[in-house]
């Protein structure tokens, strides 16, 4: 055998080394080891976990989840058509209100079905994220932590903070209650009930009775859900034929 061929079957495979490399970059960025345009699968799951994080990088102990990773996500998912479903995980506290309504208008505004599951919490910001897909589950023992806009750090007092803050809620209110079947008022009165959270005013809503006040479409977990995106998968495609006939 040659020095030459000995070197090369003793050398790494440089694409499986580049592949490798490439998962690792993926895992650190995204927290996941496939994007939307690789996968053998028909669905596509969009986690959110942790703290939505915003314009404001929190510290790296926090667990994030972070809008600008998801954002082109949800464009590739709208662009990819071995794509046929979304699945949107959550387990958030909630995080940053400007980006949380972005990724809400972004999951209620792509073409292809989507199913939300919120399970263990899906807290302030991530409950307009949760009612954005096209049906909605959470888990029986999972909650949903309802209050009103809250701005940390420095504050100025003064009427147009206030005015902003109440536009602000405006936005969260009209678009729960625009893709949920919660009524307005009965939203409000969850927000800004006094005594239910030891600190604060608001409610904890959990499992069956995010349901009871329409928040939330059922209760359920990845079975149900699976079993609801396909359904809704087999009607899009159902439509589509009739649109070619």
């Amino acid at each position: 055998m040659s020095e030459h061929q000995g070197n090369s079957q003793n050398e790494p495979n440089k694409d499986d080394s580049k592949e490798q490399s490439s998962i690792v970059d993926k895992i650190q960025q995204l927290g996941q080891s496939n994007v939307p345009s690789a996968g053998d699968s028909n669905i596509h799951v969009l986690p959110i976990i942790g703290q939505v994080e915003g314009h404001v990088q929190l510290p790296s102990q926090n667990k994030t989840t972070k809008y600008e990773h998801l954002l082109p996500q949800l464009i590739a998912i709208e662009q990819n058509p071995k794509i046929e479903g979304v699945v949107v995980l959550l387990n958030t506290v909630g995080g940053d209100v400007e980006a949380g309504l972005a990724i809400s208008e972004m999951i209620a505004s792509i073409s292809k079905p989507s199913v939300s599951i919120v399970l263990g919490g899906g807290h302030s910001i991530g409950v307009p994220i949760a009612v954005a897909a096209d049906y909605s589950f959470i888990a029986e023992t999972a909650t949903m932590t309802i209050h009103p806009i809250r701005l940390n750090g420095l504050v100025i007092g003064v009427p147009q903070t206030f005015e902003y803050m109440d536009k602000m809620q405006d936005r969260v209110i009209n678009f729960v209650t625009r893709h949920s079947n919660v009524e307005e008022e009965k939203f409000k009165e969850l927000m800004f009930e006094k005594g239910n959270l030891s600190r604060d005013i608001g409610t904890n809503v959990v499992g069956q009775k995010a349901v009871d006040v329409g928040l939330i479409d059922a209760v359920g977990g990845v079975q149900e859900a699976m079993a609801k995106l396909n359904e809704y998968i087999e009607d899009q495609k159902g439509k589509a034929q009739k649109v070619v006939q």
